[in-house]
């Protein structure tokens, strides 16, 4: 296997909660990965300790087999809207340019392929026309091509993306996903946080299932089965390829099929 990021036994421990609890994830390189779990799983945390803002209790995170903290090709990240301060005072154009501000270079001058990199990212996300625009005067589904074209002007080896198909209208939707599928050709990897269990299973090569700990990774098939869903989403109704999953936590109950009202493939 071609291993780009490894996570190696990693725990995080906010206050006397532990969040992650000694999560091992070998991520092969250009592969696309969809993680999946309840609210609260660990799954945001998760991106956090690869981006190293939050503070491991053990364990490690290495990118071709060195820390991620020494290595120098990008990682970008792409946070909930919600973690996002929509009301700071900077243009579209801003937002984008922070893209080729990575590590070491904070202090340097853009130069022509700076700039020629930011256009070409605006344009792929179809949002050059908002260069000038505050970002707190776009709709949702904008202010997520903004943050995807400032991820994409880093040129990143990978790509993290917590819960981007969340608060965006259909036609957003779809270009995330047009973008994601854009990034094959350039070997870029991707983890995407969702709670789409039926978009995890249709359009991403593997799934991460997550409680706070890891309860399954592989294809969908390998990770969606009964046993794992309980595991995860004890006592909660999940949808996966079309099949109505109630999840029973008393007695063991395990999982079975019903017909019923839902949540429209999402949690």
């Amino acid at each position: 296997m071609n291993e780009l990021l490894e996570v190696r036994d990693v725990s995080v421990v906010y206050g006397e909660r532990t969040v992650l609890d000694s999560v091992s994830l070998v991520i092969p390189h250009g592969a696309q990965i969809a993680v999946v779990g309840p609210n609260g799983a660990g799954k945001s945390t998760l991106f956090k300790a690869m981006m190293g803002l939050v503070p491991l209790r053990h364990g490690e995170m290495l990118i071709h087999g060195r820390p991620a903290s020494e290595y120098r090709d990008p990682v970008a990240y792409v946070p909930q809207r919600e973690e996002v301060d929509w009301h700071f005072p900077v243009t579209v154009w801003d937002v984008v340019s922070m893209g080729r501000y990575g590590r070491g270079r904070w202090l340097r001058k853009r130069c022509a392929s700076d700039l020629e990199i930011i256009r070409r990212s605006m344009d792929s996300l179809g949002i050059s026309a908002l260069a000038e625009r505050p970002i707190g005067e776009l709709s949702g589904g904008q202010q997520q091509r903004v943050f995807l074209a400032r991820a994409l002007a880093q040129e990143p080896h990978v790509l993290l993306l917590d819960e981007p198909f969340t608060g965006v209208d259909i036609s957003t939707k779809e270009a995330v996903l047009e973008f994601l599928s854009s990034l094959r050709d350039r070997v870029v990897t991707v983890l995407v946080s969702t709670h789409d269990l039926e978009l995890a299973s249709a359009r991403f090569d593997e799934i991460v299932l997550l409680n706070g700990r890891l309860i399954s990774s592989g294809s969908p098939e390998q990770v969606f089965t009964e046993a794992h869903l309980q595991a995860a989403f004890g006592g909660q109704m999940v949808v996966v390829n079309g099949r109505v999953i109630a999840v029973d936590q008393c007695c063991g109950g395990g999982a079975h099929d019903a017909h019923g009202p839902t949540h429209n493939g999402t949690l």
